[in-house]
């Protein structure tokens, strides 16, 4: 972009960021230039928007603001070209030619003062370019060929990877060299586009009635955007809000008055554990309807400041950066507010609000202010990183400027927030004593130092009894006393082994005094050595190793064996979900999905923390270390499933391992499967795997095993590349109609000859077959604007191809939908956070570590370690995975003396009682509620009305055993609701027939029933014919002896023959036992690819469960 004509020697230009992508995963940043101050209304740092126009081919975007505002820039008489001013604060103004990226916001300036009485030199040295985001985060998509054994990071190809696209993209790249650029306001698109595929359908699962669904609220002038805490882990997800019109047309008149001139307020509270890692990261910040930053945009800085970013009527951004720098590891509330062109920034600490810091900036700009144009983030996006801390009460005044005092938003969770700041507190102690230590036998070089280390090692076997006279450990009595578990498991490991590096080595201990703690709960009364790991469990926990926090949640969250303690479990929770440990953000968003366990229902809280996990799960699956196992729906009460459950040494795998050998492709193909996976309780080896695969397709003409070594080929992982021979058998197995193998071929025009129009026609063909793969890879040619033959992006088709695929089963299809529904800034996408949180979990809850937790406890049980498998199955049922909450309530339900002793919450009720809320709950799980309402349940009440609901969704499912328990309530005189009745869909004109119900109902069980033979449904079903017979003819005496011997003939006749036939039946058994899906077939081989899009399909369709 040529600079413009009248821009002044010292200015820069917009710093590129990670905003539209271009070729390298860049795009158009949030730049800035410095200016130095001068005159009042001149000064500021400012980015020259250009009009229109093309960038060597590249589409443009319009530079927003044109005519927007009926005041516009004349307000007030102010000329167009007039800067904004800072008083008693830093501000800078810029304008892009095109909208900066949001993904790398910054600016900074020089105080108006200083700035007029330095000149240009003092303004340039005011800060660095602020670059924010990552590079190439947010994208479309990574190209996948779909299945493929070895995946490897380094296959990334990017969509717009193949040539240059945007002219927006490159916008910006180059920084002046005639200023050290100050922080540039972030402004324009952030990385990625949330266009999307049309919502067609819903995800399956229960429907809330027309009649419950909420209308929308009338919204007061006040919103809460955030009642409870949220565990920000400075990665690239957080909390989207979005406002509405007002109901009320006062107010709704006033909010579009104000567009050009904003009053509103911002009330939140913060918790920092460390400034910002990058140059930006997101607290609080608006995303128009066009993907750029709107009014407001507050980010925290490297250096601890608050970067405070504007849109302007005119068109341009303005940014400004405060002087003052936030307080770290200390509770405050940030007031922010905004006064037409004046911008007020208080922060106060404490419970009491004692005055930190205060400061006012002044413009003459007109902001533009559209608060129902887009949606608000908090933390982390796809834009920027969130902070690294916690977020409290935020309060949102949309029409007020009110003074701190004025503000009432207090910190409610005041015990939570205490707990995590004492959390805080004493893990900075445990952490300097571990660094100590391990500096200090690291450098003594063992057990020798310059004194006596041995003295010192026998003060702490002897519980430090006499004070150490080395000064290599120089720790009081009273400290070692706090922390005597600490000091004994450093004693007990060797600590010259671990890394150098500090932040590494307290991790490393961490990890071993965690590992340490779990082998002690692997014995067989672990459960019973709980409270004694727990101070283990804390000091590792402390040293950053959260999955010692997510047991500590776990145990305190459901009394394991420890007083049951509602405060320590979401403490706990909080600390490993900003952490990023998968299993606690798994059990936040769950636990906000419901609600339950005093946890706040939020749906957009918890798309924030499955959605952190979703983003991780493709990754995960495809990383070769690391404690996985493939997620597999399992049930204990499914024996016929237990019993093909094998290990390495087991009959069924040794059978395998036979037949493979022999030659068998289909026991090579599933011998790969198991191997590469993990699956059928074998560990997961993908080096053993890859030999079987290249065996299989050298000796075999199976289509599935000479596409999955062609991968192997490719990817060059276990074996030497081979691009050539790879080809080859690409093509080979594609001629034998393998759709993936078409889609392979696409990839390999696509990345390796760059050749988009014969790549789309490879993808069209296997797209046609039905490979979702296809769909998703030519959703992002569209996307990308590179589909051959199509001149620009056709972000509709994109949306297309990107939902077919999602439906196809293809993780990052569905990764997309979610994020499309949170936002609903697509048309085709109305937001629904639900149904975000929905698609979210759906990805999360493939997750490798949550399966290894799973295969654990799913180990113990078949071993009869009821202690450890309860452990594993508890910490697995708490993430909200319903297979895990079933197992749980099925083991409590074998061994109730166990989860009495060791359990403070009542095990069947509430794993049961959280498995019938889950989307596709399995019809067994209705039943058994139905009975624990019907009989009661311990300290739970008899619920007839809920008991005839569980039974009715049992039989709405297709259980006979449902339609069973519904006739027996009417036969016990019980009345069904009529609304119950139009559920199971029976004919209103037999409502007030009970004769006519039980037939229905008996005639539906019998017909739903799996029992070839007589079945209790058929008998209770002729039982009741022959009463009603019976009923009709008692009037004739003669009929009534004859009807009596012909009957008991009759009754002898159906027993002796019921007897004969079914002497092993019982109650009839449902005939869909589970209401999962059935599983799709798949292939052991990844995308080549090996992206972030690659998702778990060991067979070969790859779709995301494996083939049975």
């Amino acid at each position: 972009m040529a600079p413009s004509p009248r821009r002044r020697r010292n200015e820069t230009r917009c710093a590129r960021g990670p905003g539209l992508r271009g070729p390298q995963g860049g795009g158009r940043g949030p730049g800035g230039k410095a200016q130095s101050g001068g005159k009042r209304g001149r000064g500021g740092d400012r980015c020259e928007r250009e009009p229109g126009g093309r960038d060597r081919g590249g589409p443009h975007l319009r530079g927003r603001g044109r005519g927007r505002g009926r005041r516009g820039r004349g307000r007030r008489g102010r000329r167009a070209g007039q800067g904004g001013s800072a008083e008693g604060g830093d501000g800078h103004r810029q304008a892009g030619r095109s909208r900066r990226s949001a993904g790398a916001a910054g600016a900074a300036t020089a105080g108006a003062a200083a700035a007029a009485a330095a000149g240009p030199a003092a303004a340039a040295a005011a800060g660095g370019p602020a670059r924010g985001g990552r590079p190439g985060r947010g994208r479309a998509g990574r190209w996948r060929l779909g299945r493929g054994p070895v995946p490897a990071p380094g296959d990334l190809l990017r969509p717009g990877s193949g040539r240059p696209r945007h002219a927006a993209a490159r916008r910006g790249a180059r920084v002046a060299a005639a200023a050290a650029a100050t922080p540039p306001a972030a402004r324009g698109r952030p990385p990625g586009r949330s266009h999307g595929p049309p919502a067609r359908r819903r995800p399956p699962g229960p429907r809330r009635p027309p009649c419950l669904r909420a209308a929308p609220a009338l919204l007061p002038d006040v919103v809460t955007l955030l009642g409870f805490l949220y565990a920000s882990s400075g990665e690239n997800t957080g909390i989207v809000k979005k406002f509405l019109r007002f109901h009320n047309r006062e107010l709704e008149a006033t909010r579009r008055q104000r567009i050009d001139y904003p009053v509103f307020t911002v009330s939140l509270w913060l918790y920092l554990l460390h400034y910002c890692k990058a140059n930006l990261c997101g607290i609080l910040y608006f995303v128009d309807s066009n993907e750029m930053y709107g009014t407001p945009s507050v980010f925290l800085t490297e250096e601890g400041h608050l970067h405070i970013q504007m849109h302007l009527v005119k068109g341009e951004d303005l940014a400004v950066k405060t002087k003052f720098t936030m307080p770290l590891k200390e509770w405050f509330r940030l007031d922010i507010s905004f006064n037409g062109g004046q911008i007020i920034v208080t922060t106060s600490i404490g419970q009491d609000l004692e005055s930190y810091h205060n400061q006012t900036i002044s413009f003459r700009e007109d902001f533009y202010y559209n608060d129902t144009a887009g949606y608000f983030i908090i933390g982390g996006s796809r834009y920027v990183a969130g902070i690294e801390g916690f977020f409290g009460p935020l309060k949102y005044y949309r029409l007020h400027t009110l003074h701190p005092t004025q503000i009432f938003n207090a910190l409610l969770e005041k015990q939570l927030a205490e707990q995590i700041k004492s959390y805080y507190e004493r893990c900075a102690q445990v952490q300097e004593i571990v660094s100590m230590y391990t500096s200090t036998v690291q450098q003594g070089g063992g057990r020798q130092e310059a004194c006596d280390l041995q003295n010192s090692y026998l003060d702490l076997k002897l519980r430090y009894e006499s004070p150490s006279t080395c000064r290599a450990f120089p720790w009081e009595k009273e400290l070692k006393d706090q922390h005597p578990g600490l000091f004994q498991a450093l004693l007990e490991m060797g600590l010259w082994t671990v890394p150098r590096n500090q932040n590494e080595s307290v991790l490393e201990i961490g990890r071993r005094i965690f590992e340490k703690a779990v082998k002690r709960l692997s014995t067989v009364d672990g459960l019973h050595q709980i409270s004694s790991v727990v101070p283990f469990l804390m000091d590792s926990s402390c040293c950053g190793y959260h999955k010692a926090s997510y047991y500590l949640a776990v145990f305190y969250e459901t009394g394991l064996n420890v007083p049951r303690d509602q405060l320590q479990g979401m403490l706990y929770s909080l600390v490993g979900g900003q952490g990023s440990e998968r299993l606690s953000s798994m059990n936040l968003g769950y636990k906000h999905y419901q609600g339950i366990d005093n946890y706040p229902l939020d749906w957009e809280l918890s798309y924030a923390y499955y959605s952190n996990i979703a983003t991780k799960t493709p990754l995960d699956q495809h990383t070769l270390q690391g404690d996985q196992a493939y997620v597999e729906t399992i049930r204990l009460k499914d024996d016929e499933t237990l019993k093909v459950q094998t290990k390495e040494d087991g009959d069924v795998f040794m059978w395998l391992k036979h037949e493979a050998t022999r030659g068998n492709a289909a026991a090579q193909q599933r011998l790969a499967q198991m191997l590469f996976w993990g699956q059928q309780g074998v560990a997961k080896n993908p080096e053993a795997a890859i030999e079987w695969y290249a065996k299989g397709a050298l000796e075999t003409e199976d289509p599935a095993l000479i596409y999955d070594y062609a991968i192997v080929l490719f990817k060059g992982q276990g074996v030497k590349k081979n691009r050539r021979l790879a080809l080859e058998l690409m093509k080979k197995a594609a001629s034998k109609g393998l759709h993936q193998a078409v889609n392979g071929l696409g990839w390999y025009y696509h990345k390796f000859k760059k050749n988009y129009a014969k790549a789309a026609k490879y993808w069209l063909k296997a797209e046609e077959m039905g490979n979702p793969d296809a769909s998703y890879n030519l959703g992002v040619l569209y996307l990308d604007g590179i589909f051959p033959g199509v001149p620009e992006r056709n972000q509709t088709l994109a949306g297309e191809y990107f939902h077919k695929a999602a439906q196809g089963g293809h993780i990052e299809g569905t990764l997309w939908c979610s994020l499309y529904y949170i936002t609903g800034n697509l048309e085709t996408f109305p937001r629904d956070p639900e149904k975000a949180v929905v698609w979210a979990k759906h990805v999360a809850e493939k997750n490798g570590y949550l399966g290894h937790v799973i295969r654990k406890g799913l180990n113990a049980y078949l071993e009869g370690s009821w202690h450890e498998a309860l452990l594993y199955y508890v910490l697995a049922a708490e993430t909200g995975i319903e297979v895990s909450q079933t197992n749980l309530a099925h083991i409590c339900e074998e061994r109730p003396d166990l989860a009495k002793r060791y359990l403070g919450v009542n095990c069947v009720w509430r794993y049961y009682n959280f498995s019938v809320f889950q989307i596709g709950a399995p019809s067994f799980a209705y039943l058994k509620m139905g009975d624990l309402y019907y009989y009661g349940h311990q300290n739970q009440s008899q619920d007839l009305e809920l008991s005839v609901q569980m039974y009715a969704q049992a039989a709405l499912d297709g259980d006979s055993q449902g339609f069973f328990n519904l006739a027996l309530l009417i036969e016990e005189g019980a009345i069904i609701p009529h609304h119950i009745l139009d559920f199971l869909e029976i004919d209103p004109t037999i409502h007030s027939n009970n004769i006519s119900i039980l037939q229905e109902l008996y005639e539906r069980c019998w017909s739903q029933s799996s029992e070839e033979s007589f079945s209790p449904c058929s008998l209770a079903w002729l039982y009741l014919h022959l009463r009603l017979i019976w009923g009709a003819v008692l009037h004739s005496a003669l009929i009534y002896f004859l009807g009596t011997f012909l009957l008991s003939v009759l009754i002898a006749w159906t027993v002796q023959y019921f007897q004969f036939v079914s002497a092993s039946g019982s109650r009839p058994t449902p005939a869909r036992s589970s209401s999962d899906p059935p599983a799709p077939t798949a292939s052991p081989a990844v995308t080549p690819a090996a992206d972030a899009s690659a998702q778990d399909r060991p067979t070969v369709t790859n779709n995301a469960e494996p083939r049975e």
